[in-house]
C-alpha cells in the first residue's frame, strides 16, 4: 500500500492506528478508545502473521467494539473515573455549629472545618445558636443543614 508515496505494510498501519488510539486515550482518558488500540493490535498481530486485510479489518471491529460494549463499563466502575468527590461535595455529611441563628426564611451562618458559611435549613425551622448541624446539601453558596437531634 502507498501512502503519500511512501510505501507502507498494513503492518505499520495498524501500529500507527494503535499509538494514535493510545495517544487519545491519554489525552482524554474516557476509556473509550483503548479499546480501539487493543482492536488495532490484534489486527496488528494478523498481519505480520499474513492474513489477508478483510480478517484484520473484521478482527479490528469485532476486538474493538466487543471490548467496548462488555468490558468498559467494568472498568469504569473499578477505576471510578469521575467519581472523586470535590472539595465541596466532600462536606456534605459533616457537621458544623450555628454561630448565628438560622430561621425559616433567613439565612444564618454555620462554622464547619474552621470556615463560616451562610446556612439555610429547608424543614422551615428555626435552629438556634450553639445549635449542632449536619450538612444535607450546598446550593450556590449557602450550607442546606438540619439539626442534630440532641436528646
Amino acid at each position: 500500500m502507498t501512502i503519500f508515496g511512501i510505501h507502507v505494510t498494513m503492518s505499520i498501519l495498524w501500529l500507527i492506528l494503535a499509538i494514535i488510539f493510545l495517544i487519545v486515550e491519554s489525552l482524554t482518558v474516557g476509556l473509550t478508545t483503548i479499546w480501539f488500540a487493543a482492536g488495532a493490535a490484534v489486527a496488528l498481530l494478523l498481519s505480520v502473521f499474513d492474513f489477508s486485510l478483510i480478517p484484520q479489518v473484521i478482527s479490528f471491529f469485532i476486538v474493538s467494539i466487543g471490548l467496548l460494549v462488555f468490558t468498559r463499563k467494568i472498568f469504569v466502575e473499578k477505576l471510578k473515573t469521575g467519581a472523586e468527590k470535590t472539595n465541596l461535595e466532600a462536606l456534605i455529611g459533616d457537621l458544623g455549629i450555628v454561630i448565628n441563628t438560622i430561621e425559616p426564611l433567613v439565612p444564618g451562618q454555620v462554622r464547619l472545618k474552621g470556615q463560616i458559611w451562610s446556612a439555610i435549613c429547608k424543614e422551615k425551622k428555626t435552629i438556634e445558636k450553639g445549635s449542632f448541624v449536619i450538612v444535607e446539601s450546598i446550593e450556590g453558596v449557602k450550607l442546606v443543614v438540619s439539626r442534630i437531634n440532641e436528646d
